[in-house]
């Protein structure tokens, strides 16, 4: 059963947050945030993260974009290759070992958030924290509903905007990225829209997500949440 409510970005956050705090799982409870590139999954789980710390619950923010692989890695298929940014983009190993598996059952509870910076295509000097055994881990980015992760979440949110939309924010967000918006709209048109496409076809993340946030409005969201 599902209900899909479009409302206020403050009551949309609230509901959310109490969606998180019900799960009957296992401390730490670990929250994918998924999404196309520019859909608003780090404003999301920033809001989130705020919201929960409010209530009193210990939080650990991390990206994806923490993991990347160096660029020799990332463009060994072609800089514009959608494959290349699908399959290529991330250290998923690194990801486990540092920050989920000591997260998860049996681990230790010594995580790193973050490994390598994209940006400047080096390593980060990220120490090793400790979490507490009843920490909420909000996790952002892309492609996070892959096999090789989803054993890993306790709940899939899928923020959802069309690619339209996505790309009219990319091109006012990644000009100092790229560049220019001819840069930036090369690179989405060629590289990260038809790698999103892929991943949707392969995966229907939006449906395997236990809550979807339709995000085109950020001001006035519908939020769709599973009910089991």
């Amino acid at each position: 059963m599902t209900d899909e409510i479009a409302m206020p970005r403050a009551e949309l956050i609230a509901q959310i947050a109490d969606y998180i705090i019900q799960l009957k799982r296992p401390p730490p409870v670990k929250i994918a945030i998924d999404g196309i590139d520019a859909s608003g999954k780090t404003t999301l789980a920033d809001e989130l993260a705020t919201f929960l710390q409010q209530a009193g619950h210990p939080i650990i923010r991390a990206s994806i974009d923490g993991f990347h692989n160096p660029r020799e890695v990332r463009h060994q298929q072609g800089s514009l290759s959608p494959a290349g940014y699908f399959y290529d983009s991330f250290n998923y190993p690194a990801l486990k070992k540092l920050l989920l598996d000591p997260l998860s059952e049996n681990g230790d509870l010594h995580y790193q958030t973050a490994l390598f910076d994209f940006k400047t295509d080096t390593g980060v000097p990220v120490p090793i924290e400790v979490a507490p055994d009843n920490a909420i881990l909000l996790l952002d980015g892309v492609f996070l509903q892959r096999p090789e992760l989803m054993a890993y979440w306790d709940c899939r949110i899928f923020v959802d905007v069309s690619f339209e939309v996505a790309l009219a924010r990319a091109l006012e967000r990644d000009i100092a990225l790229f560049g220019d918006k001819a840069t930036v709209l090369e690179h989405y048109q060629k590289r990260y829209i038809p790698a999103q496409q892929l991943y949707m076809r392969l995966y229907q993340p939006q449906v395997s997500a236990h809550i979807v946030v339709k995000n085109d409005d950020p001001t006035n969201a519908t939020l769709i949440i599973e009910h089991s």
